[in-house]
């Protein structure tokens, strides 16, 4: 009955990945496919006051896509519709895409990207947990912040006196990169007759379906997303490869051409989310016998911009 059981299991992909066969999206390639870059904003916020394409280059070869390019919604479908796939007049943090290029060869559009000069007008910033609670500038809804749970049970109050000893502390972790060893990547293919494919390293397929039916307006069985293998996650490809693949997807929409983009290891550091850093602030109610009569704790995480 239990055939497996106490007998080592080959994975079933164990021979490809081994041998070289397994093929990952940058091993993917299309005929007359263009490679697609991403210009950040530099600044943790600010208004964009211009942006200018400078240096001796070709321009008229490379397909541009600003946030005036995108033929549906500027939003990716999250938690809460909040997040631009391109800033359009301001920038919400360091790293923000503001413009795509694309071109055929892929260091003649790396150079460009280093040829786009984004003139941003600075505006205040939030950089710590303590000043967004702080309230003093009010750059996200009503109050900074975006979740607030409250989960109680027991007279919590009624103890602390009675107790033995009543230990406090406060303990915080940084900001974590998963570090996958494949960068992301994503490969699109969209029109407007046959829709939207992508090919990508990603966790979840149906995220990036449900994100890609805002900027495009096209309905679901006109957005296909085919998961290749995936050289790692760990949290990291869950949602984010939404964002590339709409960057990619409006590239390839715009030029009529397929188009890959891939982040060398320093961009994704850089640019894609991270576990986040988080504040615990725990108060412990304890007996003589040592044992736990109450728990105050406070949880905080930093959730970026």
């Amino acid at each position: 009955m239990f055939q497996t059981v106490g007998k080592p299991v080959p994975r079933k992909e164990g021979r490809q990945k081994v041998t070289g066969e397994s093929k990952y999206v940058d091993d993917l390639s299309f005929p007359g496919m263009l490679h697609g870059v991403t210009v950040r904003s530099p600044a943790p916020r600010g208004r964009i006051r211009n942006i200018e394409f400078t240096g001796d280059l070709p321009w008229h070869e490379f397909t541009i896509v600003t946030a005036k390019d995108i033929p549906g919604e500027n939003c990716v479908a999250l938690i809460v519709d909040d997040q631009p796939y391109l800033a359009d007049e301001l920038v919400n943090h360091a790293e923000e895409p503001v413009v795509l290029l694309a071109h055929p060869d892929k260091y003649l559009v790396e150079k460009a990207r280093c040829a786009v000069r984004l003139d941003i007008e600075p505006l205040p910033a939030i950089f710590s947990i303590e000043a967004a609670l702080a309230k003093e500038q009010i750059i996200w809804g009503e109050d900074n912040v975006l979740k607030s749970f409250t989960v109680e049970k027991g007279a919590v109050d009624d103890v602390w006196a009675k107790a033995a000893h009543v230990v406090e502390g406060e303990y915080r972790t940084g900001a974590q990169e998963q570090l996958y060893i494949e960068t992301n990547g994503i490969i699109a293919i969209a029109n407007a007759e046959e829709g939207v494919t992508i090919w990508g390293s990603m966790q979840c397929p149906y995220y990036i379906h449900k994100a890609l039916l805002k900027p495009f307006l096209l309905p679901p069985e006109k957005i296909r997303v085919i998961q290749m293998e995936t050289g790692g996650g760990f949290g990291g490809k869950e949602e984010y490869p939404s964002i590339l693949a709409g960057h990619a997807a409006l590239l390839a929409w715009k030029s009529g051409k397929p188009v890959k983009m891939i982040y060398d290891r320093a961009e994704d550091m850089a640019a894609t989310t991270k576990r986040h850093p988080s504040r615990s602030r725990i108060r412990a109610a304890v007996s003589s016998e040592g044992k736990l009569l109450a728990l105050d704790i406070e949880f905080v995480i930093d959730g970026g911009a």
